[in-house]
């Protein structure tokens, strides 16, 4: 393997001797992701992003939101990733990867400098937006307390905790079910040349950051950055996305909307649907909306052949969403942790 040339700029501090940083490119991409996956099966068990995921973030269609570094030992072998995503105006999501195979005292090291450059690459983007502070939101999985213990060492606090939910695709899931009373849910519309309806992308966009706005963490998203990532996503489908409306003496109001997404394996083949949205008007609630959203793509799944459908929770939602997804057969499969890191930027 060529050797990466050196950019001992990008890590702040001492990395052990013939190792050096530098910004992935698509050559990359490969290693990145036998990183990704080696840390995923030591912390939960198995790996879970794939391939295409991981070439989307370095240089796909992910790449423009996202700064990259990656740490190779003298051998060449890929110990370190770090990425920095702006994710909204006010928000940073902060990755940050070490191979589980590194003793701790190294690992320990490696994430501290990896944690350190990542805050580097948050200001310089919260800079670019002109703000004077941003939150670096990162992450770890409940059973990973090597994480945890790299996440508090540079100045994180744990402040949430999800719980990632699955439900098996049935046959009783092929026949649609009845919607709430006075509830219409329609697959957003499409124009003649195969594209969305724009009037209906807005409509998605205004539903959700309405719905949203009272969530624990909601950074208000303008439509073109919510178009874009989305987008960027390898499982992003125009026709995973429905919109729901309360119908009344023939007059239709969007009140709800799920965005869905096709879940992949390793060799790019689609086996599940993820519902990357789901979100109902506070002034809607309780008029079985988001029930009737969760049964349209549960049987969308079911007439595509899928083995399941998955989402996320906030195990403190105050809306008891986890009780609906539970009363639907949902069932938690693993959780992460949100941790929060305040910083000013000078």
């Amino acid at each position: 393997m060529t050797p990466h040339s050196s950019a001992p700029d990008l890590i702040p501090g001492d990395l052990p001797s013939r190792w050096n940083a530098s910004t992935p490119t698509a050559d990359d991409v490969p290693d990145l992701h036998a990183l990704r996956s080696r840390h995923e099966v030591a912390a939960k068990g198995r790996a879970s992003a794939g391939p295409e995921d991981t070439r989307s973030e370095v240089a796909g269609d992910g790449a423009a939101a996202r700064t990259h570094v990656v740490v190779r030992d003298a051998d060449g072998t890929a110990r370190g990733w770090a990425t920095a995503q702006d994710r909204a105006a006010g928000r940073v999501l902060v990755a940050v990867v070490v191979d589980p195979d590194l003793d701790d005292d190294t690992g320990d090291a490696l994430a501290g400098a990896l944690f350190a450059w990542a805050e580097r690459a948050g200001v310089a983007q919260a800079q670019a937006r002109g703000l004077a502070a941003t939150q670096l939101d990162s992450g770890a999985f409940e059973p990973d307390a090597r994480q945890q213990r790299r996440l508090e060492a540079a100045g994180y606090a744990h402040v949430r905790t999800w719980w990632q939910m699955r439900r098996p695709v049935t046959a009783d899931d092929e026949a649609e079910r009845p919607t709430g009373p006075g509830v219409r849910i329609r697959a957003v519309r499409r124009e003649s040349g195969g594209m969305p309806d724009a009037a209906d992308l807005v409509a998605v966009h205004d539903v959700l950051e309405q719905a949203f706005a009272d969530h624990f963490n909601h950074h208000e998203e303008t439509f073109d950055e919510f178009l874009a990532r989305l987008r960027a996503d390898p499982g992003h489908r125009w026709d995973h996305w429905w919109l729901a409306e309360l119908v009344d003496d023939g007059a239709a109001e969007p009140v709800g909307a799920l965005v869905a997404s096709a879940s992949l394996d390793d060799d790019g083949r689609t086996v599940g649907s993820y519902v990357d949205y789901l979100g109902v008007l506070r002034t809607a609630r309780g008029r079985g909306v988001a029930r009737s959203l969760l049964d349209a793509v549960l049987t969308d799944a079911a007439a595509r052949g899928r083995s399941g459908v998955a989402l996320e929770v906030d195990a403190d939602s105050p809306t008891g969403a986890a009780s609906l997804y539970r009363s639907i057969g949902f069932e938690t499969s693993y959780v992460t942790q949100s941790w929060h890191r305040d910083v000013v930027v000078g």
